[in-house]
């Protein structure tokens, strides 16, 4: 075992570029584990719900009223429990 200043060099954390995982990744956890398909949207809002804002959305609607539908909860529950699985979300729900 490796030490210096006390820090522990055999197992180095895990950076934050590390524990982001991508949208793919998020979708194929989501189908492998629970057989349900998640859109990008429903990642997206989740993502935002927990904090995880990655970037400000240029590709907005020039409707003041337009809707997109909103992440159903069995849905929602999957892509939480993937973030977590990723360890980019801590903690229940």
């Amino acid at each position: 075992m490796i030490r210096g200043g006390g820090l522990d060099l055999d197992e180095p954390d895990i950076t934050a570029a590390e524990s982001k995982a991508t949208y793919q990744e998020i979708k194929a956890y989501v189908k492998e584990q629970t057989g349900l398909s998640a859109s990008s949207l429903y990642i997206a809002q989740v993502k935002q719900k927990y904090g995880i804002i990655e970037r400000e959305n240029y590709n907005l609607s020039k409707s003041e009223d337009a809707r997109q539908p909103q992440c159903p909860p069995e849905k929602e529950k999957a892509i939480i429990e993937a973030l977590r699985h990723f360890k980019m979300i801590e903690g229940s729900i």
